[in-house]
């Protein structure tokens, strides 16, 4: 008799086999894989006995790309070709790359497509492609260590990515061969690790200061449960700038005014790199700049210049510390600890002045440079089913309020900003117009309330609705918003049943800073967005009442009105229609009142006619009905 081998759905055949999955920290200065080996989440080393790897791919003719350390020890030879940072333009346009500091350093093509792309020797790269070359790199690490093929990864981003750099951020993984088993929020992963590490309940800050973003998060931890309260960050700021900052810095102080050549510079990054890693530990850094074969600048960089020159670049951080805090509903004193992730998290400064600001000392336990894959690791572990008993939840936000444009450019949100994630919300709209037999739907993200100060994500078009009167459709907006924070949009005329959708993949050019940017703006100009709405919501409606009074009249307002009424009527909507003109919400409404109360003998007649046509129907139908019944009376 053969025997069947059952399993749980979704489960391994062999319950002692360990499906082989990672957390993936795909980094602007450094990358790394993780992974849960006999219980414990710990970075995997790769085959030169190293836990990170720079994020840094050498392209040349010749060869395969060269990635991690090997490329970066080309780049003072070949800095055209060896690429780095480019985490900073996933997702981003030509414009943005124009305005980042790495249209400096490298050749870039602007017209071949939405994505600019890196010249090389290798051909045109876009970030994408330089992402997915580290996390090949990554990929082959994890399965050499594990001695399998992966089913799949957790990669982690800033929690500020939008919706183009995390869908970047997947293209990337699935030019590399990964399965992406979620896109997880960098704070969110260091809660995941130290939260169970630490055992920690209540509501803890994030401070996650990388090479090139920076992110703020407070998230309630609670028996295994991890809900993001609010979040905020700077998408352009990390220890990138402070390398940057310093590199001028010794620059200015050897009184070179101009380096010959990207090489010298990209060495004298590398020198400054150096330097502030030296003063991490030490109150006096020495540095020699080999100006030319014959000339090398020697000096020294004290703690307390570094943290002058880092300083206006720290408290760009503090900004957003404050935002989250208001947005949470919290005071800082709720807040019961301060987890520090990032490399330049180790900066003393850094360190100082966040303790300063929370009051309390700042948590370093777990090494901030591998908190987040190894939060990373754990949920990747969870997801592929070798936890099927975990407990472990995790609740993220989005960043930015989800909406529609409506009438008069408003935007009516759907989804507000710090909403938890996975979510769904509908909500009913109806036509403007009679007989109107489309719909134009504008997808907007932002905090203000104009849709020409939010940013537009996608446009779509419901057609085939049944030609009714305006007001009588009811058509139903759904948002979806999955796990890895990205949107679906559908919108069904609920009588046909008609249905349009579309997945919300933005275009890129969301330029850096920008998300904070718009939160500042929509605090800035609260009062003045108020105003703005409602002299909108008056201008719609002022419209609105023109409209339908003016196709009464068309219709039958001869019948209803004598001349000297109609000319009474015709003038109050000529006022109503230069009040439009006009930017004063009180000067529409009173013009729309008056048209209301000018026009009101008119409205009740037709409602009178319509009655007694109504009736008259009526009565016609009752006297049909009674010879029917004196018919079959007779007949019987």
């Amino acid at each position: 008799m053969a025997l069947l081998q059952i399993s749980e759905p979704g489960q391994s055949q062999a319950p002692h086999q360990r499906r082989l999955a990672v957390g993936i920290d795909l980094g602007t200065t450094n990358s790394l894989v993780a992974s849960v080996i006999s219980g414990s989440a710990s970075v995997l080393k790769d085959a030169n006995d190293q836990w990170s790897i720079p994020s840094v791919v050498h392209y040349s003719d010749k060869h395969a790309s060269v990635i991690g350390n090997a490329a970066q020890e080309k780049a003072a030879d070949d800095p055209f070709n060896t690429i780095r940072s480019a985490k900073r333009l996933m997702g981003k346009g030509a414009d943005d790359v124009r305005e980042s500091w790495l249209a400096e350093h490298y050749q870039f093509n602007y017209d071949g497509g939405s994505i600019p792309a890196f010249k090389t020797a290798a051909g045109e790269k876009t970030a994408i492609d330089v992402s997915a070359a580290i996390l090949s790199e990554l990929r082959l690490t994890a399965e050499q260590t594990l001695g399998g093929d992966l089913v799949g990864a957790v990669i982690t981003v800033p929690a500020y990515f939008d919706d183009a750099q995390r869908q970047a951020t997947k293209d990337a993984a699935a030019l590399s061969g990964i399965h992406v088993l979620r896109l997880l929020n960098e704070p969110t992963a260091a809660a995941v690790a130290y939260g169970l590490d630490s055992g920690t309940d209540g509501v803890v800050a994030i401070y996650d200061l990388g090479g090139g973003t920076f992110d703020i998060s407070l998230l309630k931890m609670q028996r295994g449960v991890f809900e993001v309260l609010a979040t905020a960050g700077n998408t352009a700021l990390g220890g990138d700038d402070f390398d940057n900052a310093v590199a001028d810095w010794i620059q200015a102080q050897a009184g070179v005014s101009q380096l010959p050549d990207q090489g010298a510079r990209r060495q004298l990054l590398r020198l400054a790199r150096s330097v502030k890693e030296t003063l991490s530990s030490a109150m006096l850094a020495p540095y020699e700049l080999k100006l030319n074969a014959d000339i090398t600048f020697k000096g020294e960089l004290s703690v307390q210049q570094f943290n002058d020159i880092i300083e206006p670049m720290f408290k760009k951080t503090l900004a957003p510390c404050r935002q989250v805090i208001r947005d949470a509903g919290i005071a800082k004193t709720d807040v019961q600890a301060v987890v520090m992730v990032g490399g330049s998290t180790r900066v003393p400064l850094v360190r100082e002045r966040v303790s300063q600001f929370f009051d309390q000392t700042v948590l370093t336990d777990i090494d901030p440079d591998q908190v987040v894959a190894i939060g990373a690791a754990i949920q990747a572990d969870v997801l592929a089913g070798n936890k099927p008993d975990s407990e472990l939840l995790l609740l993220d936000v989005i960043p930015l309020s989800l909406g529609l444009e409506t009438m008069g450019g408003l935007v009516e949100k759907i989804i507000p900003r710090n909403t938890t994630i996975p979510i769904a919300r509908a909500q009913e709209f109806t036509t403007y117009k009679d007989g109107q037999t489309a719909m134009a739907l504008h997808v907007v993200q932002g905090e203000r309330e104009l849709v020409s100060d939010c940013r537009s994500l996608a446009n779509f078009e419901l057609r085939d609705i049944p030609a009714r009167t305006a007001g009588a459709c009811r058509i139903q907006v759904l948002f979806q918003v999955d796990a890895d924070g990205l949107l679906m949009v559908s919108a069904l005329e609920k009588e046909s049943g008609v249905l349009a959708s579309i997945d919300v993949k933005p275009s890129y050019g969301l330029s850096d800073g920008e998300i904070e940017q718009m939160l500042k703006a929509s605090i800035e100009h609260a009062s003045e967005d108020v105003r703005k709405r409602a002299l909108a919501e008056q201008k719609v409606e002022g419209s609105r009442v023109i409209e339908a009074i003016g196709s009464a009249l068309a219709a039958d307002g001869d019948q209803h009105l004598t001349a000297d009424e109609r000319s009474d009527v015709d003038a109050l909507i000529e006022n109503l229609k230069q009040s439009l003109e006009q930017d004063s919400s009180d000067a529409i409404k009173q013009a729309i009142e008056k048209l209301e109360a000018g026009s009101s003998a008119f409205v009740e007649r037709r409602m009178n006619a319509s009655v007694k046509q109504l009736m008259a129907g009526q009565e016609l139908e009752e006297l049909e009905r009674s010879l029917v019944s004196a018919d079959d009376l007779s007949d019987s």
